[in-house]
């Protein structure tokens, strides 16, 4: 390093812009501001052609930020970590507390630097570490109220009546923007011990993310499971990462999403290959998001659960009340036509009337019966019995034509119809019904599905131009 003495009225001269310096490294609270206004202020004030602060990752050999004045390209591409000797340069270490922060490197002053140049950027750099706290501090305290933002918005979303799928994604999303990541993705437990993607909110395709497995035994595994985070340096050569589109990612996260004991799944969160690895700040707050989203989806997911039991025991008290006060005043009326009709020895038009009035109200039992077990079938959940299945198949295709088939069972076809019989039916019904769908002037669909000594059957008939009737088997 060169030295050489100035005159001690010039250095005196050079106070008032150490002073304005100071000042104005102090003075902005946004951390790269306050980076930048301490490389041009040092390069001002000593007289150099150029200037570089360096900022070193605390926790890894590298450069994590780079500020120059006064360099090309070129020149900016040989700036390493540490100041540099030798060259006719003059670097300083900045300084946050008893932590290197970064390395202030100058160069090109003509005639080369002086004692007191050093003097003076020891100064600067040391109130500059000052003011860099206060930026970090003021910065940390913004990013921590973004996730705490974020995680209210989560919760407020999960309580507000989501889907269990819609749940899943609001939490990846919102984490995803959260932590600048390339994507956000929930994987639960599979049964066979592994984990799978279930949710994936990607600025790219997401399809082939969703269905990717961890495989039982992996080393990852085990600390999810255990409700321990994983942070990944880089996915794409870690050799704990066995997904087949772990090559597309760089720094990871993946958090346990654990409640109350209870293991709902993990929230990943990929970088790009090349992008800067997540700090200890980003670490714990992404933590603390994951918590407290596991502990909402909980919440949310018991509030779906009192939401279906309430529905249910409606349903449930309606269909007692159809069944105790409709079906049996029907069937008293139905007992008393018939009872007069056979009393009465009327004509023949007479008795065929009163026939027709007896099968009309046998038929509105039958259906009046059909509402009452499709209002007992526990809400959002697949029909397991086979008059379920059966309802299922028709009110789906109620959507679609605009009206629902009506529907009546004979016999007891929850026990007798196997399940090899069974889908066959139900395959018959599908086609009958979209045949039905893609014809014109169909307002009504009778299906009659019964069991008998010779096996299952199925009647299909329509009002249509003209009516037709679709038999099985």
């Amino acid at each position: 390093m060169v030295i050489m003495a100035e005159d001690e009225e010039a250095e005196r001269a050079r106070l008032p812009m150490l002073l304005e310096a100071v000042l104005g490294v102090g003075t902005d609270l946004e951390l790269r501001a306050t980076l930048q206004h301490l490389v041009d202020s040092a390069t001002e004030l000593v007289g150099a052609r150029h200037g570089a602060l360096g900022i070193v990752d605390p926790e890894r050999p590298r450069l994590t930020g780079l500020f120059t004045t006064g360099m090309t390209e070129e020149e900016r591409a040989r700036v390493g970590p540490l100041p540099r000797d030798g060259d006719g340069g003059l670097g300083v270490p900045v300084r946050v507390h008893t932590q290197i922060f970064g390395n202030l490197h100058l160069t090109g002053k003509p005639g080369g630097f002086t004692e007191e140049d050093l003097a003076l950027l020891r100064v600067l750099a040391a109130q500059a570490g000052i003011a860099i706290g206060n930026a970090r501090l003021y910065e940390t305290a913004r990013q921590r109220e973004r996730w705490i933002e974020g995680a209210a918005a989560v919760t407020t979303a999960l309580l507000t009546g989501e889907s269990a799928e819609d749940a899943l994604m609001t939490v990846a999303e919102q984490a995803r923007i959260l932590a600048d990541a390339a994507a956000g993705v929930i994987l639960q437990p599979t049964p066979e011990g592994g984990m799978e993607i279930v949710t994936a909110s990607t600025t790219e395709d997401p399809g082939e993310l969703v269905g990717t497995t961890i495989r039982p035994g992996s080393a990852v595994l085990v600390h999810l499971l255990g409700g321990e985070p994983v942070f990944i340096e880089d996915s794409s050569t870690d050799p704990r990462m066995t997904t087949p589109v772990r090559s597309r990612f760089g720094p990871s996260m993946m958090l346990p999403l654990r409640s109350g004991g209870r293991l709902i799944g993990t929230l990943a969160l990929p970088r790009h290959r090349g992008a800067d690895p997540y700090s200890a700040v980003d670490r714990l707050l992404a933590s603390q998001f994951a918590s407290q989203a596991a502990l909402a989806l909980v919440l949310a997911d018991a509030r779906h659960d009192r939401e279906r039991l309430a529905v249910f025991e409606d349903r449930d008290r309606i269909a007692r009340d159809l069944h105790d006060l409709v079906v049996q005043r029907l069937f008293a009326t139905e007992m008393m036509l018939e009872s007069t009709r056979r009393r009465a020895g009327g004509s023949s038009e007479e008795d065929e009337l009163l026939g027709r009035a007896v099968d009309e109200l046998d038929s509105t039992i039958q259906e009046v019966r059909t509402t009452i077990f499709a209002l007992q079938q526990p809400p959002a959940e697949a029909p397991t019995t086979f008059r379920g299945r059966v309802l299922r198949e028709t009110g789906g295709a109620g959507v679609l034509l605009g009206f629902q088939p009506s529907v009546r069972f004979t016999g007891a076809v929850d026990t007798l119809v196997e399940e090899p019989e069974a889908r066959k039916l139900l395959a018959a019904l599908r086609g009958a019904l979209a045949a039905a769908h893609r014809r014109s002037a169909v307002g009504r669909i009778q299906v009659d599905v019964g069991v008998g000594d010779e096996g299952a059957w199925l009647r299909v008939e329509d009002d249509g131009t003209p009516p037709t009737t679709v038999t099985w088997p």
